[in-house]
């Protein structure tokens, strides 16, 4: 007779596998600095779930994600389409941080993309919310969506039609919260993006409403 493992004990397993995850070329700096991985954190039935590129300072001192001034802006964000933080769940592709906060290798991408296709698997989002191009091109790569691939500039606040194992799933796409650090013009741009996800119903059912794409449901 088969056991099912619960929710807890799957994510438990790849925070052990993170943990000795000497394959990858941000392990030793972690350990030389006394940070942590950062595997995630949220409900572990969210119908959203957030990816982002890497984790930063802040995160790897922590061990949880965005929790420094784009954490803010990505609260500030989740409120103004009514939706809480504990709601949802919310990770990075690559789970240490890399020197200097710079941009993630594709090498580095490829060794930590299956930790972030489990965590896909265990909680089964309705909606996977990308955050920034790096987390765009590999969640939309992953879910066969390479030839509807386009600049970030352009895509953000669109929705995506893909299947998963689960069932359907919808692609969001957005700019990195860091892009309103940068240039606080942008912060209304990227509030704009958010309300897309005001469609998520409390009976599992997911409607969003594209700027560009028109109304999806599942």
């Amino acid at each position: 007779m088969s056991v099912k493992i619960s929710k807890i004990e799957q994510m438990k397993k790849i925070g052990e596998e993170l943990l000795d995850l000497k394959t990858s070329p941000l392990y030793t700096y972690r350990i030389e600095n006394n940070y942590f991985p950062v595997i995630g954190e949220g409900s572990l039935d969210a119908k959203i779930m957030f990816v982002g590129e890497a984790p930063g300072r802040n995160e790897a001192k922590t061990g949880k994600p965005f929790c420094g001034t784009a954490g803010k802006i990505l609260d500030e964000l989740l409120a103004s389409a009514g939706i809480k933080r504990t709601e949802v769940y919310v990770t990075n592709i690559v789970k240490d941080r890399p020197q200097e906060n710079r941009d993630p290798t594709q090498d580095e991408i490829s060794i930590y993309g299956p930790l972030l296709d489990k965590q896909i698997e265990i909680i089964k989002p309705k909606v996977i919310a990308t955050l920034g191009r790096y987390a765009m091109v590999y969640v939309m790569k992953k879910f066969d969506l390479e030839l509807q691939l386009e600049p970030i500039g352009q895509a953000h606040g669109k929705a995506y039609e893909a299947k998963a194992s689960y069932g359907e799933v919808k692609i969001v796409v957005f700019y990195h919260p860091c892009a309103a650090i940068y240039n606080w013009k942008k912060l209304p741009m990227l509030i704009e993006d958010m309300q897309i996800l005001k469609g998520i119903k409390t009976n599992g059912s997911v409607s969003l409403l594209s700027r560009s794409n028109g109304s999806v449901e599942a």
